[in-house]
């Protein structure tokens, strides 16, 4: 099985002309359609938004994209939401879900009127002394043990930094009430990039009966429940991708029979995707400048572990589509590396791929969220570009390239550095 690039080897001969490799490039369409789908899987939810997780790919660009097709942002940062509050993000278009927060950050969340997502029993004092107590809020429930879908261990909440037990929710739910909090949501992620349609539905379940028993319970007026992330994409070709019409309709069977009986139907459901909001409509496209061989053969592009870091932070995959060889025989066995002076700065390894000459591109597949945004800069390497594929054809610059002059930019407050040539 192969994965297909969005974009050509003709396309990005063409690009290159004005914008040099390695960067990152979005494709527009892509990302409309799949919004507009995941709205269709949740229509039968008359308050159901998704507040799109910025940390997955901070760039103004992209939110106004998924903000004109009625999207929210999901900020855990003063950055993030100081980026949603220019871009217009008002009331009831952020949640803050942060953890080992800032007071100044609970400030900032208060002013923009941001949904505020408490992480710790503890925080509900803490946020009423930094910046007051809102008459809504959420609380991040984390159910410790593990999580599982039928025989397979999906992740391990209780070893998970986040969230408060159940005994703290329902002490929590009380002592909110008690503060003058009128409304009520519940949040909670149990597993990362789940690629199966019954991880949404299981969660809903554990959620909605939590909801059900809080507010027989503790009284409390629970209007939200949030669901987060946690709807994954198949980084390898070998699976079939999540089905989010199948995944909605499976929440909405679990809130029929959890939280309707329970005089609980207008409860609104939220979401907070990254991943499968925009992973799949990212590539970052590199090119081949030298090749190596010894003990085995190594292709080494223009790119490195500051553009995309989850293969050497994770080991995780990304598939490679080599631009123009798209039918041609996998038949080569590389490793393909960047630059650093780090021997994980790999892309791939012992990748069955077509041959590889020096010049070709490389698109690497699947970097729409946590691609560009976990970059850093290492060895002095500078962070690349970031085009739009436009819905027309055309491509725009949506961040340059950055400059020596960014990176040395910290030092602007010394003269230390007053004869450096740029």
């Amino acid at each position: 099985m192969n994965k297909k690039a969005f974009v050509t080897k003709e396309q990005i001969e063409e690009i290159v002309k004005k914008y040099p490799t390695p960067f990152h490039i979005y494709d527009e369409k892509g990302i409309r359609e799949n919004a507009r789908k995941l709205k269709e899987a949740f229509a039968w939810n008359k308050g159901f938004k998704e507040f799109f997780a910025v940390k997955a790919t901070p760039n103004p660009y992209l939110l106004k994209i998924l903000q004109e097709e009625g999207c929210g942002t999901d900020c855990s940062s003063m950055t993030e939401l100081m980026l949603s509050e220019a871009l217009g993000f008002g009331k009831g278009d952020i949640m803050f879900s942060s953890n080992v927060t800032p007071a100044e950050e609970f400030v900032k969340a208060r002013q923009v009127e941001a949904y505020i997502n408490l992480d710790d029993y503890t925080h509900v004092e803490f946020l009423e002394e930094a910046a007051g107590i809102p008459d809504t809020i959420f609380c991040r429930y984390n159910p410790g043990g593990t999580f599982t879908l039928g025989t397979d261990i999906m992740d391990n909440p209780g070893d998970a930094k986040y969230g408060l037990t159940k005994e703290q929710m329902i002490d929590a739910f009380i002592k909110l009430q008690k503060k003058g909090v009128k409304k009520f949501g519940i949040h909670s992620f149990l597993a990362s990039n789940t690629v199966s349609n019954e991880y949404y539905p299981a969660l809903a379940k554990i959620l909605f009966e939590l909801a059900v028993e809080l507010k027989e319970k503790t009284g409390a007026n629970i209007q939200y429940i949030n669901l987060s992330g946690g709807v994954g994409v198949p980084y390898t070709p070998d699976k079939e991708p999540n089905d989010i019409l199948l995944i909605g309709e499976g929440v909405h069977k679990v809130f029929d029979e959890v939280l309707v009986p329970a005089g609980m139907g207008d409860v609104s459901i939220f979401t907070e995707l990254g991943r499968f909001m925009l992973a799949p409509y990212g590539h970052l496209v590199t090119k081949a400048i030298h090749e190596k061989h010894i003990y085995k053969e190594y292709i080494g592009v223009d790119a490195c572990a500051v553009n995309l870091m989850r293969p050497a932070m994770y080991g995780a995959y990304h598939h490679i589509t080599v631009l123009g060889k798209e039918d041609a025989p996998c038949d080569h066995k590389y490793d393909v590396t960047g630059s650093l002076c780090e021997n994980n700065d790999k892309f791939a390894i012992d990748r069955m791929l077509p041959k590889i000459d020096m010049g070709d591109y490389l698109a690497i597949h699947d970097t729409g969220a946590h691609g560009f945004a976990m970059g850093y800069n290492y060895n002095g390497k500078l962070k690349s570009a970031e085009l739009l594929l436009k819905e027309d054809g055309s491509v725009e610059m949506i961040r340059r390239a950055e400059t020596p002059k960014d990176y040395f930019a910290t030092f602007d407050f010394s003269d230390i550095l007053k004869d450096m040539k740029y």
